[in-house]
């Protein structure tokens, strides 16, 4: 993703039918619902250039800068950089965002690259570029650009599943509890797609003419997933101890669908989180304390459903919960720009599963992108817990929860 230079972008600016550039004069008004569209038309490149797509802000309409009263402010690019991970735009775009001196004033500049799996949806919208113009998609271009996926994907997640059927995917589930979720109801409505084209469309199948499910396909709807990915499931023990070889009180392989496995694993974490009762504090109720913070600890093992490696490998994602602690492990170290050295690092995330993260977030497992271990290390903290610790190997990395104190 090398970054444009001051020439590619001041012909972009001035080239006012071109379809790889949206401006906007201010972060105000309607800029911000239009520049997500243009941000979601990129991803897209219907057109198939292979090259980025520019967002810029501080630009009128005719090419030249915005008055003097236009600044970029660091607050501003923190709201465009938020186009990537507040969950809108699914699967997650690749994008940069960075202020640049041009045509002799600062301008924000959000560069797209296109996708390695589209389509890619803004609130269950798919949008594109004609020309200098956006709009929907319509049942063709959703077409052509299944048909990009299918011949370009580099991400294991929309791999075909060869040997398996359509019938390997439950239709009830994905037509009255799926789909609804990942396509706006106007959508759904108006374009009378068949079921094959609404599979593709949302990468479940390989394509219209290939109806193969793909690897996210079913992990999502499948009826049987395990049957088709062997380390599709979380293998949860509770030990009674501390250490390695100490009894084992409780072993469970959590199994099933996407939704039915996080579902059940959350049922399993809240029934084993331990819940101590203060009556001697001399307030007039109860005060309970809990030795882990629920939502940390989701948290982190949907992280570790989302990023991890479902390629050349049967491990499962490991919650292994000691007296003293629990140990999240799953298989797939540091990926893309994540690296061993910068792993957890506020502002640094990519993705092996696109896909797969776009359906966490279309079932609501996940409400931002990139800001799981954020939030979980304020929710240890706010619980009193010791700060969360990673091993990251380049196979594996493991999570440790320490009991609050």
């Amino acid at each position: 993703m090398k970054p444009l230079t001051d020439d590619e972008l001041v012909a972009l600016i001035q080239d006012i039918e071109s379809d790889r550039v949206e401006r906007k004069e201010t972060w105000r008004g309607s800029a911000p619902e239009k520049g997500r569209e243009a941000v979601c038309a990129f991803a897209n490149d219907l057109p198939h250039h292979g090259l980025p797509g520019v967002l810029f802000v501080g630009i009128k309409d005719d090419g030249t800068p915005a008055g003097p009263e236009f600044e970029v402010t660091d607050q501003l690019l923190q709201t465009l950089a938020d186009i990537k991970t507040d969950g809108k735009i699914t699967p997650p775009p690749t994008m940069t965002v960075a202020k640049r001196a041009v045509l002799g004033r600062d301008v924000a500049v959000v560069t797209v690259w296109p996708a390695d799996a589209p389509p890619v949806r803004l609130d269950g919208r798919l949008w594109i570029r004609t020309g200098p113009r956006r709009g929907q998609a319509t049942a063709q271009d959703e077409r052509v650009l299944n048909e990009k996926r299918r011949y370009q994907d580099r991400s294991f997640d929309t791999h075909p599943i060869h040997s398996s059927t359509l019938d390997d995917l439950s239709r009830a589930y994905f037509e009255t509890e799926y789909l609804p979720q990942a396509v706006a109801r106007d959508v759904l409505e108006a374009n009378g797609r068949s079921l094959e084209e609404r599979l593709a469309s949302l990468g479940m199948i390989a394509s219209v003419d290939d109806t193969t499910p793909t690897v996210v396909g079913m992990l999502t709807l499948g009826k049987s997933p395990r049957t088709w990915v062997q380390s599709a499931y979380v293998q949860f023990l509770r030990i009674r101890g501390t250490q390695w070889g100490d009894p084992v009180l409780d072993e469970q392989e959590l199994d099933g669908s996407l939704d039915t496995m996080l579902r059940r694993l959350d049922d399993k974490l809240r029934a084993t989180l331990s819940v101590s009762v203060d009556f001697t504090s001399g307030a007039t109720t109860e005060i309970r304390s809990s030795a882990y913070p629920l939502s940390a600890l989701q948290q982190l093992v949907r992280n570790a459903v989302m990023h991890r490696t479902y390629e050349g490998t049967n491990a499962p994602v490991r919650v292994y919960w000691f007296d003293d602690r629990i140990e999240i492990s799953n298989p797939g170290g540091p990926y893309g720009a994540v690296t061993v050295e910068n792993f957890g690092r506020p502002g640094i995330s990519d993705y092996r599963n696109p896909v797969l993260a776009g359906v966490l977030k279309t079932l609501g497992f996940v409400q931002r992108f990139g800001f799981g271990i954020a939030e979980s290390r304020r929710a240890l903290q706010a619980n009193g817990n010791p700060p969360l610790e990673f091993q990251v190997e380049p196979t594996v990395v493991l999570a440790t929860i320490r009991k609050a104190t």
